[in-house]
């Protein structure tokens, strides 16, 4: 059995502790009138904005001042003139307003912004476990029995990540936030685009389908394990546990491919409800994935350094490995695919979700191409290092940290435009999720024996060495 090391245990509060601070200060710093919101991006950009709005006032001024007096030259009517120039400093005024209401609705968004990637990074992970575990169940895998109970241990984190999800869901549909411009009612009454899909995005049904997904994925998670358990404490030759996980898992991938597409256009992609692209489903999917088998080797290898997992060997690590450079270069046909069909097509409503992104995103943007695809490619290319420990470890941090940014990138422009930055609210949700995460997954590990016994074909993952 596992014991959950205090130390570990230590880490995991100390960085709940610390993303609560960091979360704390940046809902308490954000600000509450347009005056505030105006101040903070005056002294973020060093007073350079201020000058720039001065400079630009001075000679629109000028320009206008030449053009009235040019017309009051050719009419020779001053009162027409006045009540032009009085029109135009009321429209002036009218979109400076506008101006800042949207830039306090930006930088009010941006630690509910900060806080859901966190969220959805994390709640990513377990789901993404959970889908590689259900393949390896239908597919009656025998190389991967020995990481199941690793996998049911991450999957645990599923059902905790559920209700943190759904309830800012619930509060996002309360108009605690802006993130979604769909669920306001003002916008949507001068958006003929949204309107079209008032019937599919609104929010009681936007909830219910997310009560759904996060349901069947839950249940899912739940019986599985149940029949796990329950077949390491069978009679011998009684593989009825074995058979019930077998069917209830292809039944379960049909339920899930629908419902991960449908989820990714839920939650990710209305955030751009102007947008869409057939692929996005796959995308996300492919982040997902790659990254839950990331953590799942990762945390296999921490468990081996400490003695645990006797008989799983280089081979199950070395298979693990295929898969993180694998899903890499999926990940990295979706992007491209994507980003190339829309590009080429140069349609206004598709090419603008990456103009945004290139424009106001172009460090995380292409950072995270380095990231997800040129880093795995280059070093989880060779065999022998896909045996090597540190360096799966040190391949893994970067595509966890780089798919963390492509959730960034998915989720920042439509929230909060061009203002962000990294301050607290991004590294204490990051730091808060992860000490959760490490918390419930050990923990979930001391409840059971890290080895599944009972599998019939237990015996062929225990001498799988190739």
């Amino acid at each position: 059995m596992y014991t959950f090391a205090q130390r570990l245990k230590i880490i995991a509060y100390v960085l709940m502790g610390l993303g609560a601070i960091g979360l704390a200060i940046g809902f308490i710093s954000a600000p509450s009138t347009v005056a505030e919101a105006q101040a903070m991006v005056a002294d973020a950009h060093g007073g350079h904005e201020s000058d720039h709005e001065s400079d630009h006032g001075s000679d629109h001024g000028s320009d206008h001042g030449d053009d009235h007096a040019a017309m009051i030259h050719s009419t020779h009517d001053t009162h027409d003139s006045h009540a032009a120039t009085t029109g135009h400093d009321s429209h002036a005024d009218d979109h400076g307003d506008a101006h800042g209401e949207h830039l306090l609705h930006q930088l009010q968004n941006k630690p509910w912004a900060a806080l859901y990637v966190a969220i959805f990074f994390f709640f990513m992970i377990p789901l993404g476990t959970l889908l590689f575990y259900a393949i390896q169940r239908a597919a009656q895998a025998g190389w991967s029995i020995l990481l199941f109970r690793v996998m049911e241990a991450i999957t645990a984190y599923l059902f905790p990540a559920s209700v943190i999800i759904f309830v800012f869901l619930v509060l996002t549909g309360a108009h605690a936030n802006h993130l979604f411009v769909w669920m306001d009612a003002e916008t949507v009454a001068h958006d003929e685009i949204i309107q079209g899909k008032v019937g599919y995005l609104n929010v009681p049904f936007f909830l219910l389908r997310a009560v759904i997904y996060l349901t069947g994925w839950n249940l899912y998670r739940y019986f599985s394990r149940k029949f796990s358990l329950a077949q390491d404490n069978a009679n011998a030759g009684d593989v009825s546990n074995y058979k019930k996980n077998f069917r209830i898992s292809a039944v379960f991938l049909v339920f899930f491919f629908v419902t991960e597409s449908m989820m990714s256009w839920d939650w990710i992609m209305s955030l751009d409800p102007h947008w869409f692209s057939t692929l996005f489903g796959w995308y996300v999917l492919s982040s997902m994935l790659v990254t839950a088998v990331t953590v799942i080797a990762m945390v296999t290898i921490y468990l081996k350094s400490k003695g645990y997992l006797p008989n799983v060997n280089h081979s199950h690590l070395h298979d693990l490995a295929k898969f993180m450079f694998g899903l890499s270069v999926f990940w990295t046909y979706l992007w491209f695919s994507q980003f190339m069909l829309i590009w080429y097509s140069n349609i206004p409503e598709e090419v603008t979700y990456f103009l945004t992104r290139i424009e106001d995103y172009n460090l995380p943007f292409f950072g995270m191409v380095a990231l997800n695809f040129i880093f795995p490619l280059l070093i989880l290319m060779s065999s022998d290092y896909k045996r090597s420990n540190w360096i799966i470890v040190m391949a893994g941090v970067a595509i966890v940290f780089g798919h963390y940014i492509d959730i960034f990138n998915m989720i920042m422009p439509a929230t909060v435009g061009d203002q962000w930055f990294i301050g607290w609210s991004e590294i204490g949700g990051f730091l808060f999720f992860a000490g959760l995460f490490i918390f419930v997954v050990f923990r979930a590990m001391t409840k059971a024996p890290l080895e599944p016994s009972g599998d019939p074909f237990v015996g062929e993952s225990e001498r799988f060495v190739y």
